[in-house]
């Protein structure tokens, strides 16, 4: 592989807005597998691709668990299909999961309104009595 293929660690975090401790973690938990010279990383055009899909499972809610098993699919040799069929699984899922959760969320939100409205009335009749 010829080394404008590879970048470094810096280039990586660079590229990716990551930490290098986020990289030695992926890699620690076998979901990158950067080339090693003595102490330097060089990582190559699957590990970008990779980073990729490893950032975006997570910004979606995907468990690391989740990544690293669809992340093996790709080599399953059926040109994508399995891999790219249990993503789909999984981010449907994943889909209904946040849509739910909107929907507590709104109807906590709603909650508070009316809890700060009622409030507020008190306040207000507490501050008409003090007056009067």
């Amino acid at each position: 592989m010829s080394d404008e293929q590879m970048m470094t660690i810096r280039e990586m975090c660079d590229m990716f807005d990551v930490t290098p401790r986020t990289l030695r973690f992926y890699e620690q938990k076998e979901l990158l597998f950067p080339v090693r010279e003595g102490q330097k990383r060089l990582f190559t055009r699957r590990d970008r691709a990779r980073l990729k899909l490893i950032l975006r499972g997570k910004r979606f809610g995907f468990s690391l668990e989740e990544i690293r098993q669809l992340l093996d699919l790709y080599d399953m040799g059926d040109q994508q299909h399995t891999q790219i069929a249990r993503t789909y699984e999984i981010a449907q899922q994943r889909l209904d999961d946040l849509h739910k959760q909107r929907d507590e969320l709104d109807a906590a939100i709603s909650d508070l309104k009316d809890q700060l409205a009622w409030g507020e009335r008190m306040l207000q009749q507490l501050q008409q009595k003090k007056a009067g």
